[in-house]
């Protein structure tokens, strides 16, 4: 299954929820939760598969980041888990951006010219959930999507979480959500707490247990700390690590040990492993899955002949549990192919 060999009906969604209402052509074949589809989806039954392909930003390789659109790509390209970068607005409504600030993903600078702070960023939090509504969702690379492009709007937690549980409902598929707190400290200062608003609303549709299909991700630890120990969060948690340092306390047994007190997995830079392929073992001693980040067609390392080499290296090699992707069908074909 390629991004041309996705049905026309998974394509019509795509295209509906973008604001689109051209015919869509595209190949008969269809995706991988069909019946007739060669490789049978490990997500439309009960068992789980051990490796999972997490969908970054939704299918931000070939749409804007973070839309429904990007979403529902991701979902009929086989991803097992989509993922949503949240960060609140002035109203405390959860949106979906991976950063605090506007400007690289909208068209904030043409709509309100003067909202910048003095620092000259576009906050999400200095504005309303109506406001942002009247912004226009951008790509970030546009190499990949004409930017411009009109029919794209940024999406709301609820709208994604939404999305993905009809779509389940009406595929037969049990998609997972992968929501991401976005500088939970900094949103504090500015008198926006994510915690406690985040687990309410998770829990509204039915994320409330240890086997709830999410995981919930974090930059800081004090923040997932905080989600399990005094608010009593069950939900499986991913500490997301960055740097170049493979050596950094973090990755050292000690500090795995450590993290697996309030997490269930790790999510480092793809580099660390790269350089240290041994922080995978450690992880997995310490009771910890490893979901590295992010894979990209545009990015692949020098060792690997192919972006598919790449992956199933990651995959099978370094045995990693799943990774972020920004083409989940690259990812779905790597894992699932019986060849390189």
């Amino acid at each position: 299954m390629t991004a041309r060999r996705i049905g026309k009906r998974y394509l019509t969604i795509v295209m509906v929820l973008a604001g689109f209402c051209a015919p869509v052509v595209g190949a008969e074949t269809p995706p991988p939760s069909a019946d007739t589809d060669a490789l049978p989806h490990p997500n439309a039954g009960p068992l789980q598969p051990a490796k999972i392909v997490i969908a970054h930003r939704g299918a931000s390789g070939y749409l804007p980041e973070h839309t429904l659109a990007a979403y529902a790509m991701a979902y009929a390209l086989g991803a097992d888990y989509i993922e949503q970068d949240l960060v609140l607005t002035k109203d405390r409504q959860f949106i979906c951006l991976h950063d605090i600030e506007l400007e690289d993903t909208t068209n904030v600078d043409e709509v309100f010219p003067d909202r910048k702070r003095d620092n000259g960023k576009y906050y999400a939090a200095d504005f309303t959930l109506a406001e942002i509504r009247q912004l226009r969702a951008e790509s970030r690379t546009p190499v990949r999507f004409e930017p411009r492009l009109d029919g794209f709007r940024v999406a709301t937690f609820v709208e994604a979480i939404e999305l993905i549980q009809a779509l389940n409902a009406s595929t037969g598929r049990d998609v997972g959500i992968y929501p991401e707190l976005k500088q939970p400290a900094w949103h504090r200062g500015q008198g926006l707490p994510m915690e406690a608003a985040f687990l309410e609303l998770v829990a509204r549709y039915g994320y409330n247990r240890p086997d709830s299909r999410i995981y919930v991700q974090c930059f800081e630890a004090d923040s997932l700390k905080l989600l399990r120990t005094e608010l009593g969060s069950q939900l499986p948690q991913i500490l997301l690590i960055g740097g170049k340092d493979p050596e950094q306390p973090l990755l050292q047994a000690e500090g795995l040990a450590q993290a697996a007190a309030y997490a269930q997995g790790i999510g480092p830079a793809r580099g660390l492993l790269e350089q240290r392929p041994e922080i995978v073992a450690l992880a997995h001693a310490a009771g910890l899955q490893v979901h590295p980040y992010t894979f990209a067609r545009e990015s692949v390392a020098s060792p690997y002949p192919s972006f598919r080499a790449e992956l199933q290296h990651f995959f099978f090699e370094y045995d990693i549990d799943g990774m972020f992707t920004d083409y989940p069908d690259a990812a779905y074909e790597a894992l699932h192919a019986k060849t390189p």
